[in-house]
């Protein structure tokens, strides 16, 4: 099954561009970006098995803890910064979106939203912390520790004087999808958000 917000940033990258991708996983972004649209494709993982499969699929990786900055790469390197599912699990995301935007003309970032209908719906009325397909862990092993809404992101942006270029919301279930643009922080499940300057 392909990953809606791929498809979108996908769309989003230009032609022939330079792209780096913060917290590439297993490739599978780059890996599209070059065969669909050329690109010259780098990617910064932290995890060994899933540096691995980069090497073994032809994408260039490097190991690197994104907490730790991008200090390693001149400023306007790239044309395009990306980083899926990644900014909660940061210790300090503002300063990371900070370096992408250094580093890159403009970024690319997705993270799950964590003011969505569903999420809002277990905690009031189990009392817990959700756990679902989009967020499968327990409160006491998950690496996601800044929890972020649409909302949030925006007066983030806003506060740092980030450009909003677009700004896409998916969601997987067919009310939420019908709903989404009419209430993004309540029936989004995932932003997608293209920045600049």
């Amino acid at each position: 099954m392909t990953r809606k917000d791929l498809d979108i940033i996908a769309d989003w990258v230009a032609p022939k561009s330079r792209v780096l991708d913060l917290g590439c996983g297993d490739g599978e972004l780059l890996v599209r970006l070059a065969q669909q649209k050329g690109v010259s494709a780098y990617g910064l993982e932290i995890d060994p098995e899933q540096i691995q499969k980069c090497v073994e699929r032809g994408v260039s990786v490097v190991e690197q803890n994104l907490d730790k900055g991008l200090a390693n790469f001149s400023d306007q390197s790239f044309d395009t910064v990306v980083m899926t599912q990644a900014l909660q699990t940061l210790r300090f995301p503002h300063l990371v979106v900070e370096e992408m935007l250094r580093v890159g003309r403009e970024c690319i970032i997705t993270f799950p939203n964590f003011g969505q209908w569903r999420a809002r719906w277990h905690l009031a009325f189990s009392g817990r912390m959700p756990v679902s397909d989009l967020l499968p862990y327990e409160w006491y092993d998950t690496p996601n520790i800044h929890f972020c809404t649409f909302k949030d992101f925006e007066v983030l942006c806003r506060d740092h004087h980030w450009r909003i270029l677009h700004r896409q919301v998916v969601s997987e279930s067919p009310v939420s999808a019908m709903l989404k643009d009419f209430l993004p922080n309540l029936f989004g499940e995932t932003a997608i958000y293209h920045l600049t300057r």
